[in-house]
């Protein structure tokens, strides 16, 4: 789950304080700076404002992730008898130690990508307290230069989820409103090549949410998907399929309609009680756990334990999937996936043709 996330910087604060003049104070740990409480008379207004802006600086995932960063490392400062200001170098570097050293304790030690979140969760925390947290400090570059050196291993890639499994993904699910909400958003997904966050993300026009990252416009041939991604916003076409059972987009019309969602979120969650609609944002772990579910129910890699299952697949594995099996030009997959570099887009594409152009004879070998 992690991989997903934008890592904007939020709004920088100084320690020092102007006379009249509303502030941004420091951040809670799980969440943006919080506005000041006094603001001078007729800029009330102005500061809730900004306090909106505030906490839309960064995305909900990246909030959720530094805030969850920020506890474990004030738990950690809080058992040694440690104060959280002012930051302190030599300290962060211990930190980083103990927590890539866990086999000491019997646990698993924290992968390299973990720690470089950690690193950068405190940071953040500690720039909107107008601490400067010199990142290049030996005491923290040098531990974390060690730290990867010794432990780091290429980044684990979910499994992908190939077109003809996931036909048999769709075919597993029950034919009720629950059944049709989870179709579509394993077909929508699979074809847009989404991230979870985006998929759970849609809404259904533009402006109609505030959480919002995208919106859906169903045209005759296909929907046109337009949404805030990394690398800012793109569109994204799905064109209607060959058959209505396993068209995404008529999928996704059948929930639509069946499921009366005409404003805000296109996703939500069913009430187990009376299974009716709800009004909120669906979460995007569901994707995760659908794609889970739905991979041991149709007998996916049938090799794996339920455990390993929960390793390998995830949301991530309809976006590779898409790429896995689309056979087209690769800046098609490219530019459909949004990726800004051609690289990226080969780390998704399980399936290629390797040694298409061969170095070593090129060389004359």
């Amino acid at each position: 789950m992690a991989g997903e996330n934008t890592r904007d910087d939020p709004v920088e604060t100084s320690p020092r304080r102007l006379k009249n003049q509303t502030e941004i104070g420091p951040p809670s740990p799980a969440g943006p700076p919080a506005l000041a409480q006094t603001a001078p008379d007729g800029l009330e207004g102005l500061a809730e404002t900004a306090r909106a802006y505030a906490r839309a600086s960064q995305a909900e995932n990246t909030r959720r992730a530094y805030g969850a960063d920020w506890r474990h490392f004030s738990s950690w400062l809080r058992r040694r008898g440690l104060p959280d200001l002012p930051c302190d170098p030599p300290t962060i570097g211990l930190y980083l130690a103990d927590c890539a050293d866990n086999s000491r304790r019997g646990a698993d030690p924290c992968s390299v990508a973990t720690l470089e979140r950690r690193l950068s969760g405190i940071s953040w925390h500690y720039r909107n307290l107008g601490e400067a947290l010199d990142l290049r400090d030996r005491h923290i570059s040098s531990v974390l230069a060690g730290i990867r050196r010794r432990h780091a291993r290429p980044p684990a890639q979910k499994a992908a989820i190939y077109a003809d499994e996931l036909l048999d993904m769709l075919a597993s699910l029950e034919m009720d409103l629950r059944g049709i909400r989870d179709r579509a958003i394993l077909a929508i997904g699979f074809a847009g090549a989404l991230r979870r966050s985006e998929i759970v993300g849609l809404d259904c026009g533009p402006d109609q949410s505030e959480d919002g990252s995208g919106w859906i416009d169903i045209q005759t041939d296909g929907a046109l998907l337009t949404i805030q991604g990394k690398t800012g916003w793109r569109e994204v076409e799905i064109g209607r399929g060959s058959r209505v059972e396993t068209c995404p987009v008529a999928l996704l019309e059948s929930w639509l309609r069946l499921g009366r969602v005409a404003h805000g979120p296109v996703f939500r969650p069913i009430a187990r009680k009376n299974g009716g609609v709800g009004a909120e944002r669906l979460s995007d772990k569901h994707v995760a756990r659908l794609v889970q579910k739905t991979a041991l129910k149709a007998g996916i890699r049938g090799d794996l334990t339920e455990g390993e299952r929960k390793i390998a697949f995830g949301g991530h594995s309809l976006r590779a999937g898409l790429a896995s099996s689309a056979q087209i030009e690769e800046a098609h997959v490219q530019k459909h996936l949004g990726h800004a570099s051609a690289e990226m887009t080969r780390r998704y594409r399980r399936k290629r043709d390797r040694f298409q152009v061969n170095m070593t004879k090129a060389a004359g070998l």
